[in-house]
């Protein structure tokens, strides 16, 4: 009697039979699990916020950019995702992807506690021949340093033997219409040979292109190699930015003429400082992880500090506008228009907005704010603000309306003309001519 041979995790990827388990439903988890469902797979998704296993169990959604719709369908799809806190569920799926927050803590140093929980979630339920994956943002030697050795205590088994393990970094970018989960290329590095490639098979299945490098630390690298280019270049062009304020010059004209180069150049903006959970944070853990081998990346570091600094500019800028107006800013009325980290999105990680708002209240400041997408906003690792969105309709009673986020929802013409005076951090009220407006 010939024996039927049992079908491998590769065959069973391949037949998009595969379970697929998402460690994490926020931005980056929640869309992966939904990509990955959409194109064929069973999906557990895995959290700790009973809110958002409700959520998904009622088919609603909690991230602006995803359609409840898109929810709804993949609980109903025949192939159904379905959402969990029992973290023991784990053993059902054929590949685990973690996709848990890396914040930095008080010192600015990387804080491991998100990987370092889900780890052991899972560890326990982790079988031989299942396939784990890495995707938060973190510095080179997270996934063998940390995640490898949590998962082979608690198992029993061996990482690159018994069970397969990779990185490979998120790149969502919420709110871009141009891109998404499914249609960003795929870094992934595997632990060994095999690993990577039963990673790239997995991700080749929903996505539409996959890029393999020589190993997890790699793959690590090139998620930081990508958000410190963009902070550097943010920081070199807010500090062109402080010093075309003292030359009385227009940086937002020059920016636009430079841009006209077809080749040599890529336009970045000034802002009020750097938000979202990439950009701000990954600087600091490469400089963290550089010292281990004696080594002081200061031209990061120095970016870094620009971009850090760019709130506390605001309030100088805040203040001496108020002060042309004969006014201190001590006891101002103060509205901060948005708090999302960038325009269009409902999302506050890192934004710039909590510290400026906290700023201007240590300064005797009365601070309120408008955001579309905040109906309130409460207490978060870095902040504790419990604050209640004002209305637009009596712009007036502000010493200051102060743009942080550039919304589109914003009507600012009639800001400008119903404002006594506006700051703006962003040049959204770009093409306004009046007395009224104080660019930043």
């Amino acid at each position: 009697m010939l024996q039927v041979k049992e079908p491998t995790l590769l065959d069973r990827i391949l037949a998009k039979n595969a379970v697929v388990g998402i460690c994490g439903l926020g931005y980056v988890g929640l869309p992966l699990a939904l990509t990955f469902g959409e194109k064929g797979f069973p999906v557990i998704g895995f959290d700790i916020d009973q809110r958002k296993i409700d959520a998904i169990g009622q088919g609603q959604s909690y991230i602006k950019h995803i359609a409840s719709e898109r929810i709804a369908h993949a609980t109903r799809a025949e192939k159904p995702l379905t959402a969990t806190l029992d973290f023991s569920k784990a053993s059902q799926a054929d590949a685990l992807i973690l996709c848990v927050p890396t914040p930095l803590n008080a010192n600015r140093e990387p804080d491991m506690t998100y990987i370092e929980n889900t780890a052991r979630a899972i560890g326990p339920y982790v079988r031989s021949g299942q396939l784990i994956v890495l995707e938060s943002s973190t510095y080179p030697g997270t996934t063998e340093e940390v995640v490898k050795p949590i998962l082979e205590q608690l198992s029993g088994l061996r990482a690159g033997v018994d069970f397969f393990l990779a990185f490979s970094p998120e790149r969502e970018d919420p709110g871009n219409p141009h891109f998404n989960t499914a249609t960003i290329p795929k870094v992934v590095g595997g632990y060994t040979k095999q690993c990577t490639e039963l990673a790239c098979a997995l991700y080749a299945s929903a996505i539409t292109q996959v890029v393999p490098v020589k190993g997890t630390r790699e793959a690590e690298l090139t998620k930081l190699l990508e958000n410190i280019f963009r902070c550097v270049n943010i920081a070199l062009v807010n500090e062109m930015k402080l010093l075309c304020e003292r030359m009385n010059i227009d940086l937002w004209s020059v920016i636009d003429a430079a841009k006209t180069k077809p080749f040599g150049f890529m336009p970045f903006y000034p802002g009020p400082g750097l938000g979202g959970h990439c950009i701000p944070v990954d600087p600091f853990y490469l400089s963290w992880k550089a010292k281990e081998w004696d080594f002081r990346t200061r031209f990061i570091e120095l970016a870094g500090e620009i971009n850090i600094g760019m709130p506390y500019h605001v309030l100088e800028y805040v203040a001496k506008a108020l002060n042309q107006q004969k006014k201190a800013l001590n006891g101002a009325k103060v509205l901060v228009l948005g708090l999302a980290y960038k325009k269009d999105i409902d999302d506050l990680r890192e934004s710039p907005s909590l510290t400026i708002i906290e700023l201007l209240q240590a300064q005797g400041a009365e601070v309120s704010y408008n955001d579309p997408y905040f109906a309130t906003v409460g207490k978060g690792r870095k902040y504790d603000l419990q604050m209640k969105c004002a209305p637009l309709d009596n712009l007036g009673q502000y010493d200051c309306v102060l743009i942080v986020t550039d919304h589109s929802d914003y009507d600012y013409p009639r800001i400008v003309r119903d404002s006594q005076l506006v700051v703006d951090t962003r040049n959204a009220t770009r093409g306004i001519k009046s007395p009224k407006i104080v660019r930043c």
